[in-house]
């Protein structure tokens, strides 16, 4: 790596989002664990409020670039379909 002012700020700042989205990951997979936890469980009420929730998270993290728009897409609609077998 070049020893120049503007390489040693890109690292500095490179470390910093990857903390951030390292953080917001993470979030996500609890949400989502818990989620399904619900869903194990039959507990339709608690996984509609954690699925909402989930969706939230989701389309947070994608508008801020941490994970790809396609990639939320796909979860919401993994999470959509776990809700509707859960009435049916």
């Amino acid at each position: 790596m070049s020893g120049n002012k503007s390489a040693m700020k890109r690292v500095r700042t490179d470390a910093v989002k990857h903390l951030r989205n390292k953080a917001c990951k993470a979030t996500l997979k609890t949400a989502e664990k818990n989620f399904r936890a619900a869903v194990e469980a039959k507990d339709m009420e608690k996984a509609a409020e954690l699925g909402k929730d989930c969706f939230s998270k989701l389309d947070k993290a994608a508008k801020g670039g941490t994970i790809p728009q396609n990639k939320a897409g796909n979860k919401k609609s993994q999470i959509s379909k776990l809700l509707t077998s859960l009435q049916g």
